[in-house]
């Protein structure tokens, strides 16, 4: 079975001990549930790490109107942003400042890296998609078995498995190098 919403969220609801769904349409409390959780917890469990299946750059033109002071442009977020990962080239320090939807920036250009809601969940890498099923169990369980401790249970479970997915997505990556930081090159200088 190919993944989808109702495939995750249907795993999440086994792990509760429950039937699964097999549509959100259909006429099933938790189906209902899921429907209605489903694009809150999947924005919330996306924005919690950079993904590296759901991150994307962007180059950004300023808006038309400049902020009223302090910052010389402001630049529209992207409709599908999430998160923020950086501003400028890798290496660079950029001062900004995020309010109402922009970004307040010193310069015209802005080169944007982000988490972005990524909806075809075909496209997820596993771990995000058991970080995800583990995420909706969170959400559902409460309504579903109204257990203090399946809550508790589906709260460790989640963490686990966001712990060992952000580790292992992380590791997919080149590591920052510690010798290029002009403090600890001014430290060795002799």
């Amino acid at each position: 079975m190919a993944t989808s919403p109702v495939s995750i969220s249907s795993n999440a609801l086994l792990l509760l001990g429950q039937r699964p769904v097999t549509s959100f349409d259909e006429a099933s409390d938790s189906a209902q549930l899921a429907a209605n959780l489903w694009d809150d917890v999947r924005d919330s469990t996306l924005r919690m790490h950079p993904w590296n299946c759901a991150t994307k750059r962007v180059v950004l033109a300023p808006q038309s109107v400049a902020p009223a002071y302090e910052w010389p442009y402001a630049f529209t977020l992207p409709g599908d942003w999430l998160r923020t990962l950086s501003i400028g080239e890798e290496g660079e320090h950029s001062n900004f400042v995020m309010e109402d939807g922009a970004i307040l920036y010193d310069e015209a250009v802005l080169k944007l890296r982000y988490v972005y809601r990524l909806e075809d969940v075909a496209r997820w890498d596993s771990l995000l998609i058991a970080a995800q099923t583990a995420a909706m169990a969170v959400a559902m369980a409460y309504p579903v078995t109204k257990s203090a401790s399946m809550v508790d249970a589906m709260q460790q479970r989640f963490a686990a498995v966001l712990q060992q997915a952000r580790a292992i997505n992380g590791q997919e990556d080149t590591g920052e190098a510690f010798g290029d930081s002009p403090l600890l090159s001014a430290r060795h200088y002799r």
